[in-house]
């Protein structure tokens, strides 16, 4: 969609979006002008920035594994999923288990527009997309798609990837985390990744927070202590707390440094 169209349809093309942002560190092509302009201006500022969106995103991939290969959950709720792209959590689970149901979330309208990639479903599945906001979760609960599409009776794995960030304000994500959680059954995983600033220089870690001051940056770092607090009551899954790229990586793939990933990443279970 170009510009021009993404006007007409509403889309708001000269503001920057978080999810179209990450598509264009990932490679992808639905994103706008002040999307890569933001994307630009964070990188050359963070110069790692992308590498850990990358590794964002193969976390996605090895968590939902896990989930339907080793723990056998079948129901995946995937809050901030942003833009369709290689390796979706319904491509991955159905994978391994081609009858998981997948309720896709995002409050981005260019989302909704590709939301059809979102729903390429295994015939023994299926998949649904509802346009809401995290800050809501009220909405996103009692909505009929979802509803319709997931047994909330039943264990569900929770998928908050690198979208907390983007709630401002001590305590707001823990609250949030808190009410979809207790929708959730026993047997239930939360799986989160966040930004941090707690591998950054002084220098940079002032410069963030600069930053966020401005209204140049819509990212609210955390740091391991207040991320750690979202998996209260819930049993975590080793290897526990870690930046992205070192949870459960792939056999003889090299672990960067956690300067160059800042995100941490947790799988937990409840109990």
């Amino acid at each position: 969609m170009d510009e021009v169209s993404a006007a007409a349809a509403g889309l708001a093309p000269g503001v920057a979006h978080p999810a179209r942002r990450y598509d264009y560190w990932l490679g992808g092509a639905d994103n706008f002008a002040a999307d890569r302009a933001s994307g630009d201006e964070l990188e050359r500022l963070f110069p790692k920035v992308r590498l850990g969106a990358l590794a964002n995103r193969a976390l996605l991939g090895r968590a939902t594994r896990f989930l339907a290969a080793e723990a056998g959950i079948r129901q995946f709720l995937d809050i901030g999923t942003g833009l369709p792209t290689a390796g979706n959590t319904h491509a991955v689970a159905q994978r391994w288990a081609p009858d998981s149901r997948v309720v896709y979330v995002d409050n981005d309208p260019l989302v909704t527009v590709h939301a059809r990639a979102l729903l390429d479903s295994a015939p023994e599945g299926r998949t649904a997309y509802l346009e809401a906001d995290l800050n809501d979760p009220e909405s996103i609960l009692a909505d009929p798609v979802l509803n319709a599409t997931l047994d909330l009776g039943q264990p569900v794995g929770l998928m908050l990837i690198a979208v907390l960030h983007f709630l401002h304000g001590d305590g707001v994500a823990e609250a949030i985390v808190r009410r979809l959680l207790a929708a959730l059954p026993p047997g239930s995983y939360l799986v989160a990744t966040h930004a941090t600033s707690d591998f950054g220089t002084p220098e940079q870690q002032a410069l963030y927070r600069q930053l966020v001051e401005q209204g140049k940056s819509d990212v609210w770092t955390r740091g391991r202590d207040e991320f750690t607090g979202l998996f209260d009551g819930l049993e975590l899954v080793e290897p526990g707390v870690v930046p992205a790229s070192e949870w459960r990586p792939e056999p003889g793939v090299e672990i960067p440094p956690r300067s160059d990933i800042n995100i941490w990443t947790a799988v937990g279970r409840k109990p």
